[in-house]
């Protein structure tokens, strides 16, 4: 750790994880190859997370819009989050990590889709640290899929509309015991949320690094937590937090 130590509560990080095919066209290679050392770079932040005492790690792996890339590169993005399980679970679940994924797995392709549910039922007795990978997800979606769910409720009598509050409709989004962001780190040098995690993004603090994903190790990970620990955090007030 050195000698940095957030000074800040710190409960949530999430990434979007953005450069992967930039990163590996400068390198010559074919997109695709870009999105394997993606997956290669999540076991150093977990470790990290680990190291700083962050009990949840969200990751933005597949859009709902994502389904506009060529067939072939989706498909080798699914080949390397299965492999990302296969070789690196048994350590996450050995240091008591959790996998958790959002999104709707309806369109996932069945053999991907059976290897995040192991992941998820392997890991469900970890609290450590969460891992969130967000797959097949989009911000306006969940928000979509939770006021449907409370209306539901509504029709069935079990629910009135006066009942809903911001904590209450929480409880309808994806992984409810997964807490609101914190700090929101997207790589590459894009500043844009795109769709992601709207609803738990309302207080984040947001950090822009031109690194590219497939780039950020630990030392990348720790500046972001040096800018958010020198952030004021005032929610709406006049003092820090």
């Amino acid at each position: 750790m050195g000698d940095f130590e957030l000074s800040k509560k710190l409960d949530h990080v999430a990434f979007i994880m953005d450069g992967n095919g930039r990163w590996a066209k400068a390198r010559g290679l074919a997109r695709y190859f870009g999105h394997r050392e993606a997956c290669l770079r999540l076991r150093e932040i977990f470790d990290t997370c680990l190291e700083f005492h962050i009990p949840f790690a969200s990751y933005f792996a597949f859009s709902t819009e994502n389904w506009n890339r060529p067939e072939d590169e989706i498909d080798h993005l699914m080949d390397y989050l299965e492999e990302f399980f296969r070789r690196d679970l048994p350590y996450i679940k050995d240091r008591g990590g959790r996998i958790l994924i959002s999104g709707d797995l309806g369109r996932i392709r069945e053999k991907t889709r059976k290897v995040c549910m192991e992941a998820v039922e392997m890991t469900k007795g970890n609290r450590v640290h969460t891992m969130n990978i967000c797959l097949n997800y989009g911000g306006r979606d969940e928000i979509v899929r939770a006021a449907k769910a409370f209306a539901e409720e509504v029709k069935e009598g079990s629910k009135e509309t006066s009942d809903l509050t911001e904590r209450l409709f929480a409880r309808y989004l994806y992984n409810p015991d997964v807490p609101d962001i914190d700090l929101l780190i997207r790589t590459s040098g894009e500043e844009r949320i795109s769709n992601f995690m709207l609803y738990r993004l309302a207080y984040s603090e947001l950090v822009f690094t031109k690194t590219m994903w497939p780039d950020f190790r630990r030392d990348a990970f720790i500046e972001c937590l040096r800018e958010f620990d020198s952030r004021h955090r005032r929610y709406g007030g006049l003092k820090d937090e």
